[in-house]
């Protein structure tokens, strides 16, 4: 996957998705306690989530395709005290990195992928994570009122997770993804997935 049309995006200001804070829905499972271990945010633009798994004293990665959108994570990490590495990768293709992680978060990436990449973005997980891995994913939802942009449905998150892939979808609800577009949120879904 080439980062190009991805680092335009924050070439030239900032992108649509990038609020400048951690989403709600994220936030909200950190002060839960729910992050655990090393922490792996993919499709992390600049950095929030990564950032905010790093205050909680967790190890944390941030990896994306855009070049830009790293820099300024790694100018946030700088500026906030904070260590969390930030380092290029294609989602796709996780199995680079070499190492693996106890929760990821999905921000928003997810519903980028098509039906035909997203078992290849599956099985990249699966590559990172082992039994009793979590993944956590906030998507774009084909249900409710203000629908973002390549929106999801309940069935393809469940088809794309199922048990012979290794995973197990513990929780799956209606949530919102907040953009500079939708501040009070754009319909998503909100997944818990396990790693079996």
């Amino acid at each position: 996957m080439t980062g190009q049309p991805w680092d335009a995006s924050y070439r030239y200001g900032r992108a649509p998705w990038d609020i400048g804070h951690p989403q709600p829905a994220f936030a909200r499972l950190a002060s839960k306690g729910s992050f655990t271990g090393a922490v792996l945010d993919a499709g992390c633009g600049t950095g929030e989530h990564a950032l905010l798994a790093a205050s909680l004293g967790l190890p944390a990665v941030g990896v994306d395709v855009a070049e830009t959108a790293l820099a300024t994570a790694r100018e946030k990490a700088l500026s906030r005290g904070l260590q969390a590495e930030f380092a290029t990768a294609d989602a796709l293709h996780l199995e680079r990195l070499g190492r693996t992680f106890q929760t990821v978060l999905d921000c928003g990436l997810l519903h980028t992928f098509n039906a035909d990449e997203r078992p290849e973005y599956v099985a990249s997980l699966a590559s990172v994570t082992v039994p009793g891995s979590t993944v956590y994913i906030l998507c774009f939802s084909d249900r409710g009122s203000d629908l973002g942009p390549h929106p999801v449905t309940e069935q393809e998150i469940r088809t794309a997770f199922n048990s012979t892939a290794g995973w197990s979808v513990a929780e799956l609800s209606p949530n919102f993804i907040h953009t500079r577009f939708h501040p009070n949120g754009a319909s998503a879904w909100f997944a818990t997935i396990k790693r079996i």
